[in-house]
């Protein structure tokens, strides 16, 4: 007998949207149809002609989780990407400690698992960890990254040299590696240039579009001159400079992969070029705040508009939504890195960078489809589809809302457009930089068949999201034998339970 039954929906078919139905059992989707004649089931969901869409992946948080939950939590940030309609993240390694080695990832975990109401990866964290990264893999992380090109939040940046080396183990590991692309030579000559300027905008000039774009072109360089180079995703890209690159290197690559395949055809098996090589990709996303924040809004919102990379100029943010509307961009991830308003409350330069962003990634998105700036199957394809092919989550069941995916489903009212503020929100850090923007938030969340936020409130367990883990897991790789955390997890539970 079916678990649950979702009916008077509507659902994306052939470009138009239709009545349909939806069946449920363990947590799977069993059967889509426009009607099903059965009279058993545990549970009917009325939708009340609400559209179904698959639920968001998330591939790009900080959920501050261990070490600063005084800014977010796994259970404050899990909750806030359910009542966006986000059903499963990707977090970021860094964090404190970050998750550099073994320790790192346990101790990231082990709250995760007792605190997320959403299923999860965990990022490895790229240092002068070299050593540590096949541990990382083994241990289940899903890829490596952000790999900080130049300073950011945690310190975790590297030298060109590192990076190369890196991303040479990560390829020997068929991996991908997400960076963080932008120069750390050019941001700190600005910095010197712009030492006395307290300007709304001088972030902005301290990092400009130049200063991405250097970083992107010496990381394609790099990982091309590697003997094994690495699946590449680019995280939160925000100039056309970048863009371009980016898809000059992916033809590069095309070419280079249709002529491996070629060759492969008159060779011997163990002449031929592997099969990673010829499906390896170039791959990036965009923020929303990338597409609808700019420069123009830096004097409304000040030091609470800081953020690596910075705000663009408004041509720059009007041609990113025209390269993820024509697939030069392949995805939306909310970098959410959330700060304390006390935090954010000072000079410009002495601001933390780093916006939230993890529950109105749909809403924006959604409330974009409606203003005709992308098509909803659009919309679907970068924020569920395409993160769980680049991520490798597709094969764990998620991204797609069909038959044999996991039942990660949001039902919204495409009509229900609502004003953006903070408190109605869940993120810890209560604040957002999309105050009084709209968006169209979802009516019901559901992660594997079960309701989540109900449209109103969070009807989750704690410690309900399930770990997703990387291809390169081992059997027996999560022994954690030795690993001390007494000391760091009481004092985050401590904190967690005042939260709570």
């Amino acid at each position: 007998m079916p678990d649950v039954l979702i009916k008077n929906i509507r659902l994306l078919a052939d470009g138009a949207l239709a009545p349909a139905e939806i069946l449920i059992e363990n947590g799977k989707v069993i059967g889509i149809s426009k009607e099903f004649r059965i009279s058993e089931y545990d549970e009917v969901i009325d939708g009340k002609n609400a559209v179904a869409i698959p639920a968001g992946i998330d591939a790009h948080v900080h959920f501050r989780d261990p070490g600063m939950t005084y800014k977010e939590n796994w259970y404050t940030g899990s909750c806030s990407a359910a009542a966006g309609g986000i059903t499963t993240v990707l977090e970021h390694p860094n964090t404190l400690p970050p998750v550099v080695d073994k320790s790192g990832f346990y101790l990231k975990l082990k709250q995760a698992k007792k605190r997320s109401v959403i299923d999860f990866g965990i990022n490895g964290g790229v240092t002068n960890n070299l050593e540590k990264l096949s541990e990382l893999w083994a241990l289940g992380v899903n890829c490596f990254g952000e790999i900080f090109m130049a300073e950011s939040t945690g310190g975790l940046n590297i030298n060109n040299q590192t990076l190369g080396s890196a991303l040479s183990k990560i390829g020997q590991m068929e991996a991908v590696a997400a960076i963080h692309a932008e120069d750390d030579a050019l941001r700190l000559q600005n910095e010197a240039l712009l030492l006395h300027d307290n300007s709304d905008d001088v972030h902005s000039r301290i990092r400009p579009n130049e200063c991405e774009e250097i970083a992107v072109r010496n990381c394609l360089r790099i990982n091309e001159s590697e003997k094994a180079p690495a699946n590449i995703h680019f995280c939160h890209t925000s100039t056309p400079e970048a863009v371009a690159l980016i898809e000059t290197a992916r033809k590069n690559l095309q070419e280079k992969q249709n002529q491996m395949a070629e060759k492969n055809k008159n060779k011997d098996q163990k002449e031929k070029s592997s099969d990673y090589q010829i499906s390896r990709r170039i791959t990036c996303e965009v923020t929303p705040h990338h597409l609808f924040l700019s420069t123009k809004d830096c004097g409304r919102l000040k030091t609470f508009g800081k953020m690596n990379p910075p705000l663009r100029d408004p041509k720059s943010a009007e041609y990113m939504m025209t390269a993820l509307r024509t697939g030069l961009v392949n995805a939306v991830a909310s970098d959410h890195a959330p700060h304390r308003v006390y935090e954010k409350e000072t000079t410009i330069k002495a601001a933390p960078s780093g916006v939230p962003g993890v529950e109105t990634l749909m809403p924006l998105m959604l409330a974009a489809v409606r203003k005709n700036m992308l098509t909803l199957e659009r919309m679907v394809e970068v924020t569920s589809r395409n993160p769980a092919r680049i991520f490798d989550l597709e094969r764990l069941g998620k991204g797609f809302l069909k038959q044999g995916f996991d039942a990660d489903i949001v039902l919204f009212d495409p009509k229900d457009v609502r004003i953006i503020k903070a408190k109605n929100l869940h993120s810890r850090c209560e604040w957002t930089p999309y105050e009084g923007m709209e968006g169209i938030f979802p009516t019901m969340t559901l992660s594997r068949g079960d309701v989540v936020w109900d449209g109103s409130q969070i009807i989750a367990k704690k410690g309900c999201g399930r770990f997703l883990p990387g291809k390169g897991l081992k059997p027996g790789a999560d022994d954690f034998d030795g690993v001390d955390d007494r000391e760091l997890v009481d004092e985050n539970d401590i904190e967690n339970e005042e939260e709570e």
